[in-house]
């Protein structure tokens, strides 16, 4: 259940053609694709998941890689069963031209090569992979951004026309649901694509807007002390501060961005005041156009949402700017995300020292102290993850007094490193012995066993297991953290029948999730892996719908905005939407750069150029991209 691929190969089916340019010996199909390509369809359709293939550049040279030699062959078995390359520049998009003419084939066309010579001439590489060639860059393009698609010829009709698109791929999982330590306490794992080999970590995050009047600059800490009280922040320390500043769209660019970053380092100072170690900030100042556009919607002024930035401000200046003033005033803000993580009472202690401490509170049995102690020891091993055996020199008698002491150690071990599932869920058996009635025993058991059903690690019966998140409820546990583990239940039923072949059954599990994970509070990372599930399990569309209206709010997280682009861009249906503008301004705001490298070559991390064809991202991409 997880993310495999960076490649996806789209697929174009031709029908009618005219073309202009040199198509050597290639025929189309038309009409009789169905007959025509007949065989080539039966071999895609039944192409293995683990086979890849792309086009491969080595300086002028362009070649077919291929991993899979039995595919290859089966392929290219015929005489007329052959390759083409068509040789897209990026040049052909520029923004300095009116309007980009849709062709059939979008560049340069290479000469076929079939079957006889792609055989005699297929190597075997260092990688393990096999690749042929397929024919030279032309010496007028050498020096352009190109991309390579690739023309797939059955008995020399065209049957296939690919696109490579470069997606990223996101690992996905269960819903965290958490585990009890003094409190629910869920991981710190963060939204990373595949190709990402580290992540950030945080204790916790808290997220909150301050709203700005017009023309004030500046905040004191007498503005902040009610938001700074309402957070309960005595007990933690501010480790970093991020803020995004949003300016209304009337006014003079420059002079709107200076004011915001005036304005969010005012917020910075203020809270600074509040503790003494310094705290590291991230600012940033934006105009606010993506509010604008949503709330000008089904009012007299929705007129203005085709238009571009310079011309909205031109038509709002003066008169019609004073008579927005409603909805303007709601687009001065700032959106504050704190990052903060527990005092620790015994910060001058080593590692050492505080294990010294806690075995001797235990033995005096002041299990309060021993709790805080316990805390402490946690937050130097966050920092080295391989310390976790140090839990063990920790002398714990197995006896009902000391079994929030217990179960601590067991979930915190778990929280920090999943290896230990199988060690924490026998522990955690011992402790239910003890105390029968526990309810953080319970509710953590019950978690472990979900993930280990998920995993197929244990021999957990799906009908026991779903007996016993129902009976959490009489244990107090909250009805929302038991429909979080009911959805996450479903989730791997859902995988589960469909190994079975029983369709009627996954779809009532994706029904469930679809209905139900509006009970509790989900996360980023959350609303991503459901995503995905949805995407897999369900129908694409529910999981565009489960991101839509998150895409358009301004403190949406950044790698959650960029996976809903991933599922969308190559939507051409969706992407001319006059709300998906919107979108895309909003992902602009978060991450300028991010944003306009997705346009770029597939080649240079980007998804590719050629959605530049299509007429509303090109816009968009012309309007804020074209520097």
């Amino acid at each position: 259940m997880k993310g495999k691929y960076l490649f996806v190969y789209f697929c174009f089916l031709f029908f009618n053609f005219s073309f202009s340019q040199n198509t050597y010996d290639i025929l189309f199909p038309g009409n009789d694709e169905n007959d025509k390509c007949q065989t080539c369809f039966q071999i895609f359709n039944q192409k293995p998941e683990e086979v890849e293939f792309s086009i491969v550049r080595e300086q002028s040279d362009l070649y077919f890689q291929v991993n899979d030699m039995e595919w290859f062959n089966r392929l290219f078995s015929r005489a007329g069963d052959g390759l083409a390359v068509d040789i897209v520049p990026k040049s052909k998009y520029d923004c300095s031209i009116a309007s980009v003419p849709v062709k059939e084939i979008q560049g340069v066309l290479l000469k076929p090569v079939y079957s006889k010579t792609l055989k005699n001439k297929l190597e075997q590489n260092d990688n393990n992979v096999y690749q042929v060639n397929l024919g030279k860059i032309p010496k007028d393009l050498l020096d352009e951004d190109l991309e390579f698609n690739i023309l797939f010829l059955s008995n020399k009709y065209l049957c296939r026309y690919y696109v490579i698109y470069d997606l990223k791929a996101y690992d996905w999982d269960l819903l965290d649901m958490g585990m009890y330590l003094d409190e629910l306490t869920f991981s710190p794992k963060q939204i990373q694509s595949l190709d990402q080999q580290t992540f950030a970590t945080q204790e916790k995050a808290l997220k909150f807007i301050i709203p700005f009047k017009k023309n004030q600059t500046t905040f004191s800490k007498e503005d902040i002390k009610p938001i700074y009280e309402s957070l309960r922040l005595g007990d933690y320390n501010i480790k970093r501060i991020k803020i995004k500043a949003y300016a209304s769209i009337e006014g003079i660019v420059s002079r709107n961005i200076v004011l915001q970053e005036k304005r969010a380092n005012s917020i910075v100072n203020a809270i600074q005041e509040f503790q003494g170690p310094e705290i590291q900030t991230e600012v940033s100042a934006s105009e606010n156009w993506v509010e604008f556009f949503n709330d000008i919607e089904g009012t007299k002024y929705e007129y203005l949402k085709p238009l571009t930035k310079d011309e909205v401000r031109e038509e709002i200046a003066g008169t019609v700017s004073r008579q927005m003033e409603p909805i303007l005033k709601n687009h001065r803000k700032a959106v504050v995300e704190l990052e903060i993580e527990r005092k620790d009472k015994f910060s001058t202690l080593a590692l050492n020292e505080l294990l010294s401490k806690f075995n001797l509170e235990i033995s005096k049995r002041n299990i309060e102290t021993a709790k805080d102690v316990q805390n402490s020891i946690f937050e130097r091993i966050k920092r080295n993850p391989k310390g976790l055996s140090f839990l063990d020199k920790m002398i714990i008698p197995k006896e009902k007094a000391y079994v929030d002491l217990l179960n601590k150690n067991a979930a915190f071990k778990y929280l920090t490193d999943y290896t230990y599932a199988l060690i924490t869920y026998k522990e955690l058996q011992e402790l239910e012995k003890l105390a029968p009635n526990n309810a953080a025993v319970k509710y953590n058991l019950a978690a472990v066993r979900i993930k280990l059903l998920y995993w197929d690690a244990a021999n957990v019966q799906k009908t026991d297991l779903n007996t016993q998140i129902f009976s959490l409820k009489d244990y107090g546990i909250a009805d929302a953290d038991i429909s979080r583990m009911l959805v996450n239940f479903h989730i791997i039923l859902s995988e589960y029948f469909l190994g079975q072949g029983d369709h009627s059954s996954k779809a009532n599990s994706v029904t469930y999730v679809n209905s139900n994970y509006r009970k509790f509070k989900s996360s980023n990372s959350d609303y991503l892996n459901l995503a995905q599930y949805f995407n897999k399990y369900g129908d694409p569309s529910m999981a565009v719908d489960l991101l839509d209206e998150k895409a358009r709010t301004i403190d949406i997280d950044e790698d959650l905005l960029f996976y809903y682009l991933n599922l969308t861009l190559i939507d051409k249906n969706l992407t001319t939407e006059k709300s998906y503008r919107i979108i895309m301004l909003n992902a602009y705001n978060v991450n300028k750069d991010r944003f306009c490298k997705l346009f770029n070559s597939s080649y240079k991390d980007g998804v590719t150029f050629q959605l530049l064809e299509n007429a509303f991202l090109r816009k968009t991409y012309c309007e804020n991209c074209n520097n």
